[in-house]
């Protein structure tokens, strides 16, 4: 659940795992939050999207019908979507958080990153990527390196904002009539004086020279 008075997308960025790579507290100020799901059935399919700045302001979102051939693949072409609408809103040097409920997609993107900052350019990991999806797994990758910063956190399906747009997007198809904004967040949040988390607050009142745990 998020926490009374935070942005959705924030909280579920910052309670969320983010495979393959830390999240330390740094890893919290994100300018912009985006999650994104895939939906398919036999009937048809659809793909969603929610986009969020780190003060909690919308910035769109997306409900659209769509015809993938499996589950994995529309994954991929939901969050390609996204990350195209995110691009043509936010500046180059953003600092992204992307939220998924797909373990593998997750997983890749993260393993992409690590990649983009390795020598040699080499995943950690070998990339598990459906044969259907690899065009947009190209398209995603591109955009991926076209932020100042990104990670991408797993979250549950019954968590995803996005979830009802992919699902029912006939009637959710009012969301692509909404304004489509172009802002940027407001600055993070400055304190004048840090406080030592409770583990390490008394320190200095006990005896001896042992380490605290963290």
């Amino acid at each position: 659940m998020a926490a009374h008075g935070r942005p959705a997308l924030r909280d579920l960025f910052d309670e969320s795992p983010t495979p393959h790579i830390a999240h330390p507290p740094r890893t919290h100020h994100r300018d912009f939050y985006v999650a994104t799901d895939g939906s398919f059935r036999e009937s048809g399919g659809g793909l969603g999207a929610v986009i969020e700045t780190r003060d909690g302001t919308r910035v769109g979102r997306i409900a659209t019908a769509d015809t993938p051939p499996d589950n994995n693949v529309a994954e991929y072409r939901a969050l390609h979507l996204g990350l195209d609408v995110l691009a043509a809103r936010a500046p180059p040097n953003a600092r992204v958080g992307v939220l998924v409920d797909h373990d593998d997609l997750a997983s890749n993107v993260n393993n992409a990153i690590l990649a983009a900052r390795h020598p040699d350019r080499k995943p950690p990991r070998p990339f598990s990527v459906p044969p259907a999806s690899t065009n947009h797994w190209r398209g995603i990758q591109a955009r991926l390196n076209g932020f100042g910063e990104i990670r991408a956190a797993r979250i549950d399906s019954d968590q995803n904002p996005a979830h009802p747009l992919a699902n029912a997007p006939e009637r959710y198809a009012h969301v692509n009539r909404e304004l489509g904004r172009c802002v940027l967040p407001e600055p993070p949040e400055t304190t004048s004086a840090q406080f030592p988390p409770p583990s390490r607050a008394n320190r200095n009142g006990h005896a001896g020279g042992g380490r605290a745990s963290d």
